[in-house]
């Protein structure tokens, strides 16, 4: 069998290698996934740190090109296989993707990765829970929300009337979210709630959810 082009290395079950993943599956690209064990630290071993030396995952190899960053990582992916998810051909419509894109990098996904890491990984981190942490990032993302359900009461996707990067790139921290008893948060929002069964529904989504079983040690925010 031949060896494919396109490598990604890191553990799957991590929402940040999934979200590599994920760009991969809507691509349709072939590619391989390098398993790596978070608990041995091969994230830190001298050929990884080759890779990425920051030591986290993913990182992706497409023939010459390493690169790393999940983010980074999602948009080359589609720049160069599935340009319409980027608003490619459509200035104000790519800026918009570049936004939400954004917004979701910087002001949603951090308060919803503080929330999952105290709700479902700290028994994998050998620690008890801390309520203060969930409490003060459950407020923060209340309004958040608001700022979306606003949005999305006004176009189906957040760049518009277009799936695009910047709906698809919520969804592999989102879908650990909804797993957690703060899921009514979504819910409780029309449009919110309307716009997230879209990406969550696509077979790329659903396909990368099974790498992902949520209560499953490794999606730790320190290893994006």
């Amino acid at each position: 069998m031949a060896t494919s082009a396109v490598k990604v290395y890191g553990w799957a079950i991590s929402p940040f290698v999934s979200r590599a993943l994920l760009a991969l599956e809507e691509a349709g690209v072939d590619y391989e996934l390098v398993p790596m064990s978070r608990q041995a630290g091969d994230h830190h071993r001298p050929e990884h740190l080759a890779r990425n030396p920051f030591g986290k995952v993913p990182v992706l190899e497409d023939g010459d090109l390493t690169l790393f960053e999940s983010h980074a990582i999602s948009r080359h992916v589609l720049r160069k296989h599935k340009p319409e998810l980027l608003g490619t051909g459509n200035l104000e419509q790519a800026a918009l993707v570049d936004v939400w894109f954004e917004v979701e990098a910087h002001q949603l996904s951090p308060l919803a990765i503080a929330i999952v890491v105290e709700c479902i990984f700290t028994p994998f981190l050998g620690r008890e829970r801390n309520q203060a942490v969930v409490d003060e990032n459950v407020e923060k993302l209340k309004k958040v929300l608001e700022v979306y359900e606003a949005r999305l009461s006004k176009s189906k996707y957040l760049a518009g009337d277009f799936l695009s990067l910047a709906d698809l790139s919520h969804f592999t921290i989102m879908h650990c979210f909804m797993a957690t008893e703060y899921a009514a948060l979504v819910e409780a929002l029309p449009h919110v709630s309307a716009w997230w069964e879209g990406p969550a529904a696509r077979p790329a989504a659903k396909k990368v959810a099974e790498f992902m079983p949520v209560g499953t040690a490794g999606a730790s925010k320190k290893h994006e």
